[in-house]
């Protein structure tokens, strides 16, 4: 059974890169390198040095199509009759949101982002589109999206389930995973059962690779420092 990822462990992470992250996640033979590609940081504009990283579990958001008729290839609905989605948000979690392919419409915009705010949600992940771009900003999350749209969710999608396995592209998002959001490189998702691994890894990587660095600025070639300090 995975462990829910530690404070500990959070902070451990915080001194590394998305792309160090990955560069573990490749030896891990994780699907993708855990990798989101393709997304665009619409909030914040702008972040303090040391303040680009935000590391937080995963809560998750299925959207369907609004006129699907066949479900059956689709997780149990699970959203209470009465309720919104986004009232369901999970405190202390990065929100990531699956949307239909080809969808012209959002996912979230400037209501959904401020409600998730008020619920104390760390960012959220649109694997879709978002609108209200200057609202968005104005609550400080970390929002990321693979575009931007003017027509609400409900033109085209309607929320299905929440906290359920996602599929993004190859990368899958299982509620609970690390989600390790850099403004500066991008977003990588770490298997719960993969944290403690990473962690472990990381240093030694990181190590290499400086002495990697420090070859080829003394003139070695890159095929000799790999095979000096990689292999």
């Amino acid at each position: 059974m995975s462990s829910k990822p530690t404070s500990e462990q959070i902070q451990a992470l915080q001194k590394f890169t998305a792309c160090d992250v990955s560069d573990a996640l490749v030896r891990l033979k994780v699907p993708n390198c855990g990798f989101l590609p393709d997304l665009n940081l619409y909030s914040p504009t702008s972040t303090p040095p040391g303040s680009c990283i935000t590391i937080a579990p995963a809560s998750t958001l299925l959207l369907v199509p609004k006129t699907a008729t066949d479900l059956s290839a689709y997780p149990a609905a699970n959203i209470p009759q009465g309720k919104h989605w986004v009232d369901l948000t999970q405190p202390e979690t990065i929100v990531v949101i699956s949307q239909p392919k080809g969808q012209i419409c959002a996912a979230i915009g400037g209501i959904m982002a401020l409600r998730m705010k008020m619920l104390n949600a760390v960012g959220v992940i649109s694997h879709g589109r978002v609108r209200d771009v200057e609202e968005l900003r104005e609550t400080e999350l970390p929002i990321w999206a693979r575009g931007t749209a003017i027509t609400g969710t409900g033109a085209e999608a309607k929320p299905h389930a929440v906290q359920v396995r996602l599929d993004l592209d190859g990368t899958i998002v299982n509620p609970g995973d690390l989600v390790f959001s850099d403004a500066v490189n991008g977003v990588v998702v770490i298997p719960q059962d993969k944290v403690a691994e990473v962690i472990s890894m990381l240093p030694a990587l990181i190590e290499a690779d400086d002495r990697v660095k420090e070859e080829v600025r003394k003139g070695m070639t890159v095929q000799e420092a790999f095979k000096k300090h990689r292999e």
